[in-house]
Parts: structure tokens; sequence; C-alpha cells
């Protein structure tokens, strides 16, 4: 199971993010990843730094770390536009780059209406969400968000990975059974038995938010 780190992107500046991405190359961690958000999930008020320019950055400051937002959401630019931002991020870092993609929900729609962006039915977005992940899946892995059933069969429809946000070992096996199964999700109180039982439970990655503490990730691979 490869391992990766989101990096502290609800900040005025890179500064903690390059931080991240130097300890996690210098640990050999496998990759970083950037959330596609224009505020802090229900902090309007907060930063939020724009993900395909900051992992640009990284891509090029660091050649071994794969590179990807988590998740690129469906409808915040024009799906041309979108599908681009992901050609140059390959163009940078050809081979390293992870295309994640979501629908979003009722949680981050206000992020929508605040900048005079469309909430799209759920349908709606999942087609965009089609044509984009086609256009990208012969160039790079593309990983599609978990959600509604119609949006996970989507991914198996399209043989990649579905991304399970904060899931049990339990259920990361139960949809791996169906098809690939990534996992991410906040930093569990026992890191080390969640690791090992997500990588038994059949998950291709493990990918902890910013607050995980990477020399534990680095002890967790040694002993595996």
């Amino acid at each position: 199971m490869k391992l990766g780190v989101l990096l502290p992107t609800f900040r005025e500046g890179g500064d903690d993010a390059l931080d991240v991405s130097d300890q996690a190359a210098d640990a050999r961690i496998d990759g970083v990843f950037a959330y596609d958000h224009l505020w802090p999930m229900g902090s309007p008020t907060r930063p939020s730094l724009a993900p395909f320019a900051l992992l640009s950055v990284i891509a090029r400051r660091h050649e071994n770390l794969v590179v990807g937002p988590l998740v690129a959401r469906i409808g915040l630019v024009g799906t041309h536009h979108l599908i681009e931002q992901f050609e140059t991020l390959h163009a940078l870092a050809p081979g390293r780059v992870i295309c994640a993609l979501g629908t979003g929900d009722k949680l981050s729609a206000p992020e929508n209406l605040a900048y005079g962006l469309a909430v799209l039915s759920a349908d709606e977005r999942r087609a965009l969400l089609r044509e984009t992940a086609t256009a990208l899946t012969a160039k790079m892995p593309v990983w599609i968000g978990a959600g509604a059933e119609a949006t996970n069969e989507l991914a198996r429809e399209l043989a990649v990975p579905v991304n399970l946000w904060d899931a049990s070992p339990e259920l990361v096996a139960q949809m791996s059974a169906r098809g690939a199964v990534t996992w991410a999700g906040p930093v569990p109180e026992d890191l080390a038995g969640t690791l090992s039982g997500l990588a038994s439970a059949g998950a291709a990655w493990a990918v902890l938010s910013p607050e995980v503490d990477i020399g534990l990730l680095t002890q967790w691979r040694e002993t595996r």
C-alpha cells in the first residue's frame, strides 16, 4: 500500500505546504495531495491555496513525489479547463500525477453559490465527471471520490479506483471486493493498526490529513 499526505493548504501562504512536501520527500513518502476548496468547509472567512499551482511547484521541487488534488471538484471550473489543468500538471511531472475527481455535495455547494457558480444536479455532475475521467484515463491514473452508489458504479464502469474518505477497514474490504479502492482521511488514534488494516483490506493508497506525523508513517512502512 502506498502512502500519501494531504498538504496544509488552508493558509495565507505556501510555506507550510512546502515544508510538509520536503518532509514527505525526505521520508520517501509516495505522494502529496491538496484539497480543492475555495475555503475550508464551513469557514468562508479563511483562506485556501489553489491546488494546481501549489502542486506544480512541488512537482518540480521534488521529482520523487506523486502529486494530485484530493479531489478536484467538478463544477468549480469548466470541464475543458479542468482537463487542461491536469494535462499541464502532467507535462510538468509525467507519470507522477493522480487525477482524483469528485462530484461535490451539499456541504460544498455554498462555495459555488458565493462565486456565482451553478450548483448542478448530481446527474449533471456525474456526466461531467465521466467526461473528464474519460479524457484522462489513458494519460494518468484516475480516482473517483466515493459517494452515491451511482457515482461508485461509474468508477467501476470506468475501471478506476473509488477513493473512500475515513472509511473503516471493514468497509474498504467490502468495496475492494467489487473494484479498486484507495483511502484518505484524518489521522486515526491507532495509526499503525489502521494502516495495517487498510493494507490487508486491499487499499492501494492511504492518504493522511496534514496533521500526521510523517515519522510514524516511515516507522509503519519499515515494519511491513
